[in-house]
């Protein structure tokens, strides 16, 4: 995990600065400069702009938009038109005046060598910050080579607003031929001389590795703009730079070059840019205030942010990389005295952990493994709440118990070439995609091997590594029982499992097998659109992608494609299991999937299928398809459904397959369990708040058998309650007979006090 974090840390580029602002001299902050005039804020705009580029009439005017060079809208349409908008900040901005620092006077005193653009930008802010600051100026005029560049009054009319609170000593037509003459009384100098200026016999021993004003071999004496080779916009920013450096000697004494800024490493997400037609100015040179913010808001403010664009947690949740980092390293470490955090527990436990961040990261950081590992740890420290997943791990116990697991070659064989491994939840959702696919299975292999049983997800899911080693070791066991044979996955993600902690066993997913022995569909349609959504768990399967698609084909269906598909398959909602951890983002989750695509959806995930069936999509898993089982209207079936197919599932395979190994039934004469009377919208209620109609059966038993029950004559029911797993779960319900008719049930987290005593456990005990 350790590692992961520094991934995060150091490789991820959410950071970086946009391709403009890199190129940019003086390192504007343009996505909030664009932000600003996006919104019409052309106040805030301009004052971002001024504070940062110092004499903002001179650059709006001068500038050389090196910006525009590494627009990458320049390849879709045109370049943003960066300085149009800073000449509108300009000309639309109410108050154009400089800051006044009210700041208590510094007793250091400066001398800066030049009165150009360069020397000017250093005053500038020396006198911002209140230092002493005096101008040497050979000329008996200011600005330099401005006077190549703008008319007269428009750069001395700036340079006399922008020092309109401050205060320094000039000497114009003052010439210093030696620093001798001047370092006695000044504690740093800036040389600025300009193009072919004097440098004192300095710059042949400057650093020629820094871009920006450079410390020489004499203690507070920098150099910098022109004289250093420097356009017109970096000598302007080197000034600006050079008072930071020099401010950085007089506090530390320490001399040192502006450090190099690396090129910017940012990389934008594929499929950002649309064409948008490039807004062009009515007057000429000039925008005005709507056509100023249309141009900014062809600007998408460029930044690396494919995981966040993307990722469905990461856009639903509005955190970006190292924002998630941050707060899982302070729920995992936290500061409190009691030492649990609880910033980002629920956020850990929300990852499906599809692997799509990883997938799409010009970095290749995978976020959902480092949410993995962070589950991990919580886990190892029992701070992870267990209500987020103990229903799943109580069905995955289900799963590999008696009632649904099974695992045997045919009779008669000792050993199997293929085993079939359709995964706990294909059963679950319609017996016959188990049954009808291991049929056509025995008819072309007669030796196929048949393994029920859960391929230990949802302990992975719920970061219990203890519990998943144990599935795994009891997989392994039953594999090499059976001859080590190759195993036929009808489940994505049960392959991804098998890969990445069994990688020992191999396997293939079911649909390339069944395309390469030439399954023939039982029944071709008239030719119908359909999209077909790929798990989240098959994008490292391409074989199987195209297998299934030729399958589909095959069947009579035209594919359109949909916007997330291949590699960069989504999840449905359904991966990490995060239905109980967070209800309101799996709904939203759910419902973004299911209107992707407009087309119905040909799937080859059971729990995709179910997901979107939920939603009222149109959806046929690829073996309803193939073996014409079920139309495109068929409903889910509810958590309690779910179980009582993966009995009925094993009972009919072992009737069929394995006569005399039938699942014992009890003798219906001796023992007659009461049935459960329940409305349609009670079943499903109790189903999307995972509450199992055996369970309720069990404390109506309970209730029952020991008289822990309350009446209520208004009602006519019955109230009770009693754990089960690690919930409370309460019953109302009345007799009908032998049965009972359910009224409502609820659970919760909270334990009864003195349960200890009133649930079977300790019925003798003085109170």
């Amino acid at each position: 995990m350790e590692e992961l974090k520094e991934q995060i840390q150091t490789r991820c580029l959410e950071k970086e600065e946009p391709f403009c602002g890199s190129a940019c001299p003086f390192h504007l902050d343009v996505r909030e400069f664009i932000l600003r005039m996006q919104r019409g804020s052309f106040n805030g705009a301009f004052r971002l702009f001024s504070n940062t580029v110092g004499f903002p009439a001179i650059v709006a005017a001068l500038c050389d938009e090196p910006c525009k060079a590494v627009c990458p809208r320049s390849e879709t349409d045109e370049a943003i038109a960066l300085r149009l908008l800073e000449k509108a900040a300009l000309n639309h901005a109410v108050n154009t005046r400089p800051n006044s620092y009210n700041l208590p006077p510094k007793p250091q005193k400066i001398a800066v060598i030049g009165g150009g653009l360069s020397g000017l930008a250093c005053v500038l802010r020396l006198t911002n910050k209140k230092y002493q600051v005096t101008l040497f100026e050979k000329e008996g005029d200011l600005g330099g080579h401005l006077c190549n560049l703008l008319k007269p009054e428009i750069f001395l009319e700036e340079f006399e607003r922008q020092f309109m609170y401050e205060t320094y000593e000039l000497h114009k037509n003052r010439e210093v031929e030696t620093l001798e003459e001047i370092l006695p009384g000044f504690d740093a100098v800036y040389v600025a001389t300009g193009k072919g200026g004097s440098s004192f016999g300095l710059l042949e021993e400057v650093s020629e590795r820094s871009p920006g004003p450079r410390a020489s071999s004499l203690p507070g004496v920098f150099l910098g703009g022109s004289l250093l080779g420097a356009t017109t916009m970096k000598a302007l920013a080197q000034g600006l730079l050079a008072a930071t450096l020099v401010e950085s000697w007089l506090k530390t004494g320490n001399m040192k070059d502006a450090a190099a800024v690396a090129p910017t490493k940012m990389r934008l997400a594929p499929g950002a840019l649309a064409f948008v037609e490039p807004v062009r100015p009515e007057k000429e040179d000039a925008y005005t205030r709507e056509e100023a913010k249309a141009e900014a808001r062809r600007c998408i403010r460029c930044r690396c942010d494919a995981c966040f664009r993307h990722c469905a947690l990461m856009t639903y949740f509005e955190k970006l990389p190292r924002r998630i980092e941050e707060e899982v390293e302070i729920t995992i470490h936290p500061g409190t005295l009691d030492g649990n955090g609880t910033v980002a527990t629920r956020f850990i436990s929300t990852c499906n952990q599809c692997g799509l961040c990883g997938e799409i990261c010009p970095e290749k950081i995978d976020m959902g493994l480092f949410l993995r590992k962070s589950h991990q740890a919580m886990r190892a420290k029992g701070a992870m709440p267990w209500a987020f997943h103990d229903f799943w791990l109580r069905d995955m116990e289900f799963a590999n118990g008696d009632r649904a697991s099974f695992c045997a070659a045919p009779d008669g064989y000792d050993e199997s070439e293929f085993l079939f491994f359709p995964g706990c939840q294909l059963g679950a959702s319609d017996p016959r995609y188990v049954s009808e696919v291991y049929r056509f299975l025995r008819s072309q292999k007669p030796d196929t091997a048949l393994s029920l049983a859960c391929c230990g997800a949802p302990a992975v899911w719920a970061g219990d590594e203890g519990l998943h080693g144990k599935v795994q070791e009891r997989l392994r066991d039953e594999w090499q029982s059976l001859g080590e044979p190759k195993l036929l996955f009808a489940c994505a993600s049960c392959l991804e499992m098998f890969r990445e902690f069994l990688p020992e066993i191999e396997g293939v997913l079911l649909y390339e097998v069944l395309s390469r022995w030439g399954f023939r569909p039982r029944n071709r349609q008239a030719e119908e659109v359909a999209s077909v959504f790929d798990p989240c768990a098959s994008r490292h399967q391409a074989e199987a992608q195209r297998k299934v698609r030729e399958l589909a084909e095959r069947s009579g269906y035209r594919l359109v494609p949909l916007p997330y598909e291949g590699r960069e398959a989504q999840c449905c909602s359904w991966g990490g299991q995060i239905s109980i951890a967070n209800p309101a983002y799996a709904e939203w989750l759910a419902d973004r999937r299911a209107r992707e695509g407009e087309a119905p959806y040909i799937v080859y995930c059971s729990n995709c299928r179910d997901i979107f069936a939920d939603r009222g999509k149109p959806v046929r898993h690829i073996l309803d398809v193939l073996f014409d089982l079920s139309g495109w209207d068929r409903s889910s079936p509810t958590f309690s459904a779910r179980r009582r197919n993966r009995e009925e599932l094993k009972r009919s395979l072992l009737r069929e397959f394995w006569p005399g190994r039938e699942v014992e039934e009890r003798n219906m004469n001796e023992f007659r369990r009461p049935k459960l009377l329940i409305s349609p919208e009670l079943e499903a209620k109790l189903s999307r708040e995972h509450i199992l109609e055996e369970d309720v059966l069990d404390v109506i038993s309970f209730c029952e058998s020991c008289g822990r029950k309350i009446w209520s004559p208004e009602q006519k029911s019955f109230t009770g309650y009693r754990e089960v797993g690690k919930f409370t779960l309460w019953v109302e319900y009345e007799p009908c007979g032998e049965d009972f008719k359910l009224r409502n049930a609820y659970s919760h987290r909270m334990r009864i006090e003195l349960e200890e005593v009133w649930n079977g456990r300790k019925q003798k005990i003085d109170l």
